[in-house]
C-alpha cells in the first residue's frame, strides 16, 4: 500500500458520541493512477471534496475524533458500496441489475470525475479493483465504525456527522428561480438515517450561523448514510453538503477570498454539533 489509507485526528479526551468523518477530501494520488488518467492534475481534483478536511478540523477541539480519507475520490469512492463494480471499467465484471450510479461512471472505483469527464481510457482488472477496496475502503470503513462502536461504548449512542461539499451548480439547477438558494444541505435519507431531533439541532446548529439549509434535496445521503444510520439502535447518520463557492474556486481548486471568514464560522457550528452528543444532551437523540 502506496499510500495511508485515512488519518484519523483524536480529542485529547471524547466528551461527545459525534464523530466527524470526511470521505471524499483524500488527495494522495498514486503516481501510477496518474500516469493512466487522461485527466490533468487539476481535472482529476473535480470530484474531490477540497478542503472539507480543514473546514471540520475544529472537530477534535470539541472532544469529538475527526475520520480522513487518505485516497481521493477519483481513485476510490468510500460513499459507495464495495460490490458497485463498473463493468465498464472493471474486466471480468458481469452486467448485473441496472444501478444509476454504475451506470453514471460513479460505482465504488469511479470511472469519470464531475460532468461525465472519462478519468482513463481502457479497463482495470478486477484484481487492482479488490485492491484498492482491500487496501483503503476497508480499512476506512473499518475505522469508522470502531468511532461509532466506541461512542456507544461510551455514551450509549452515535451521531455521525458525514462531511462533504458540492458544486455550486448542483444547487441552482434544482432551485426554483427567484428561490434562496441553500448554502448546506443535510441528508438523512428522508427520516431513515437519522431521528428528527438530532436531524433538527444539525439544521439549528448552521442555521444560527447564518445559512441557509434545505434537507435532501438534492442529495438526500449515499452509502455511508444508509448504511451506518441507525436510529432504532441509537445510532444516526447525517451527510452534510456545503456550497462549495462559499470557500473555494471551484475552477482553480483553490480556497478563495472567502476562506478564512467562513471557517470561522464553520468552526463555531462545528462546537454546536459536537455538543448535540455531550453527554447531559444523550436526551435528543432517544426517539
Amino acid at each position: 500500500m502506496s499510500e495511508p489509507s485515512f488519518s484519523l485526528v483524536s480529542p485529547v479526551q471524547r466528551t461527545t458520541s459525534v464523530v466527524f468523518a470526511s470521505p471524499h477530501s483524500g488527495r494522495d494520488y498514486p503516481t501510477a493512477f496518474l500516469r493512466r488518467a487522461v485527466l490533468d492534475a487539476q481535472q482529476i481534483r473535480s470530484s474531490e471534496d477540497a478542503f472539507v478536511d480543514q473546514l471540520f478540523d475544529a472537530a477534535p477541539r470539541h472532544g469529538a475524533p475527526l475520520l480522513l480519507a487518505g485516497a481521493p475520490r477519483a481513485y476510490v469512492d468510500l460513499n459507495r458500496a464495495p460490490e458497485e463494480f463498473d463493468p465498464a471499467l472493471i474486466d471480468g465484471i458481469r452486467r448485473a441489475a441496472h444501478n444509476p450510479r454504475i451506470a453514471s461512471g460513479l460505482g465504488v472505483i469511479p470511472r469519470v470525475v464531475s460532468n461525465g469527464r472519462a478519468i482513463m481510457r481502457g479497463k482495470i482488472s478486477l484484481a487492482e479493483a479488490h485492491m484498492r477496496i482491500t487496501d483503503h475502503w476497508r480499512p476506512y470503513h473499518d475505522q469508522l465504525q470502531t468511532l461509532l462502536d466506541q461512542a456507544h461504548g461510551a455514551f450509549g449512542e452515535a451521531i455521525l456527522i458525514d462531511c462533504h461539499s458540492m458544486p455550486h451548480e448542483a444547487i441552482e439547477s434544482v432551485s426554483p428561480a427567484g428561490s434562496a438558494r441553500p448554502d448546506v444541505v443535510l441528508g438523512d435519507r428522508f427520516g431513515a438515517a437519522a431521528a428528527g431531533s438530532v436531524v433538527e439541532r444539525v439544521e439549528a446548529a448552521f442555521a444560527s450561523a447564518g445559512f441557509k439549509v434545505a434537507r435532501n434535496m438534492p442529495f438526500a445521503g449515499a452509502y455511508i448514510t444508509q448504511h451506518y444510520g441507525r436510529p432504532s439502535r441509537r445510532q444516526h447518520a447525517v451527510q452534510v453538503e456545503i456550497d462549495r463557492a462559499l470557500y473555494m474556486d471551484e475552477q482553480s481548486v483553490r480556497p478563495n477570498g472567502n476562506f478564512a471568514a467562513f471557517k470561522t464560522a464553520l468552526d463555531g457550528v462545528v462546537a454546536e454539533l459536537a455538543a448535540i452528543g455531550e453527554a447531559g444532551d444523550l436526551r435528543v437523540a432517544a426517539e
